[in-house]
């Protein structure tokens, strides 16, 4: 509507598989957390949303506190592949991170106790959260995700007018509102 063409959503399985079909300029629009490693593939605009990265303990954990997590015994679940996984070495020195493959293998592993906790943003960790019983989101966090719009490398003619889009669906109230009805929860507005 905003740029008067004909809009065509392509739906992926995994976020990994929206990154190939950027990287190979076969989609022209992403919504993504805004990496630098993403960035060498993509240009960005600036965020719309921020997100803090934390973690999901488990029923079987009694940690309560992000200070406590790194240490010997902890077992961190991330989503194989994922910013997440590429972090967390530079910032946990004894905790073993173990890649997951799907959160439905994640809530599995929370359940079952084969890994301690689980890290990412909190609108992910709350969503997991409201499915497992006695989990507990930690307060604080390791990390912020920088969620923005991003077109492929080589389309940059288009960042000024993808620049003001973004401007506008926000001050238009449209991202708050996507964000409400999707009950997105532990992320902020980028007033």
């Amino acid at each position: 509507k905003y740029l008067n063409v004909p809009f065509e959503p392509i739906i992926f399985p995994k976020n990994g598989d929206v990154l190939a079909a950027a990287k190979e300029g076969k989609i022209d629009f992403v919504f993504v957390n805004a990496t630098p490693v993403r960035a060498e593939f993509l240009d960005f605009v600036e965020p719309t949303i921020f997100s803090e990265q934390s973690y999901l303990v488990g029923p079987k954990c009694e940690i309560r506190s992000i200070s406590e997590i790194d240490r010997p015994f902890m077992k961190i679940g991330v989503s194989g592949g994922s910013t997440s996984q590429a972090v967390l070495p530079t910032i946990l020195k004894n905790a073993t991170l173990i890649p997951t493959k799907s959160l439905k293998e994640t809530e599995q592993m929370l359940l079952s106790g084969e890994i301690d906790a689980f890290a990412t943003n909190k609108g992910i960790l709350f969503e997991l959260a409201d499915k497992i019983p006695n989990t507990v989101v930690l307060d604080g966090a390791w990390g912020l995700e920088r969620i923005a719009i991003g077109i492929p490398k080589g389309r940059s003619n288009g960042l000024p007018v993808i620049a003001q889009f973004s401007k506008a669906i926000l001050a238009e109230g449209l991202v708050a509102d996507a964000v409400k009805r999707a009950g997105m929860r532990g992320v902020k507005l980028n007033n």
